[in-house]
This record gives C-alpha cells, structure tokens and sequence, in this order.
C-alpha cells in the first residue's frame, strides 16, 4: 500500500513539474521584457520562411496552367 502510494506521489511531481507553470520565463524589468518579446516573435516570423524553404512551398507549382519558363515569348 506504501509502495502504491509513493508510486502515485512520484508520478505526480513527475507530470506537475515540467509544465513550466511555476517558472516565468520573462524579465520583470519591463524594458527589458519588451526585447525579449521582440526577438522571440521575430524568431517566429523567420520560421515560416524556413519551414517554406524545407518543403519546396516557395517554388513555382507545376501544376499550375500557366508554365513558368523563363524564356523569353
């Protein structure tokens, strides 16, 4: 019964302590927490471009009716 007790308790501070609840990532200076602000959406912008690049979404489709050659008509 112990055993199965402390297994629970375990379990719990196991599943509790990682949610990042407890901890605030952001400076209480508020100068301080606006930069950090800033760079972090800016690192979510550039990563749309990045997950384009990866799976080819910025090249031309070839499924389009208009073919895109590049010569000259």
């Amino acid at each position: 019964m112990v055993r199965k007790l402390l297994f629970i308790l375990g379990a719990v501070v196991t599943l509790t302590l990682p949610t990042g609840c407890i901890l605030n990532q952001y400076s209480s200076d508020p100068n301080t927490r606006m930069q950090q602000l800033l760079h972090q959406s800016e690192d979510l912008r550039q990563i749309e471009g990045e997950w384009r690049r990866f799976w080819f979404n910025d090249q031309p489709s070839h499924l389009t009716p208009e073919r895109v050659h590049g010569g000259i008509i």
